[in-house]
């Protein structure tokens, strides 16, 4: 199963981008012998798409159809990190070719997005910058994978 994370935004160079490039990277490997990944960031510009509503609509786009899309949502649920594994392994034994995990902009999602979702989750009830939710992202996938394959990566 691929996955992607859609994102509203450009992440500039720097530690986080360094830090989102190097799990997405790490996926692939360890995905490949649990059919998951391989892990890929698509951006949204956001001279294109200003408003939220059109940030909604270009993000909604960015979902292939077949695929799985969740959002990243404060009003999402709080998953732990082995909910998180069990959902992307639920996901993939349904026989997903993609799930999408979007990321919206300064004014988060609109109703049609979230009306159009299979799924929400959140990193709880603060607000994160978008660029630092992008590697929170990348790393619990990475971190899910692990988990899934018995890496040691994982500590409870």
């Amino acid at each position: 199963m691929r996955i992607t994370i859609a994102a509203v935004g450009r992440l500039k160079r720097g530690p986080e981008q360094l830090l989102v490039n190097d799990y997405l990277g790490r996926i692939g490997p360890l995905g490949r012998k649990l059919a998951l990944g391989p892990a890929i960031l698509t951006e949204i510009d956001e001279r294109k798409a200003r408003t939220g509503q059109q940030q909604s609509a270009a993000l909604i786009a960015a979902v292939a159809p077949g695929a799985f899309a969740i959002a990243l949502d404060e009003r999402g649920e709080a998953v732990s990190s082995t909910g998180f594994a069990r959902m992307l392994e639920e996901l993939r034994d349904r026989g997903t070719p993609e799930t999408v995990f979007l990321i919206g902009g300064a004014d988060g999602h609109d109703d049609a997005l979230r009306a159009n979702v299979g799924g929400m989750i959140s990193f709880g009830p603060m607000v994160w910058p978008h660029m630092l939710a992008r590697v929170m992202l990348a790393e619990q996938l990475y971190r899910a994978i692990s988990i899934l394959s018995g890496a040691p990566y994982h500590r409870e």
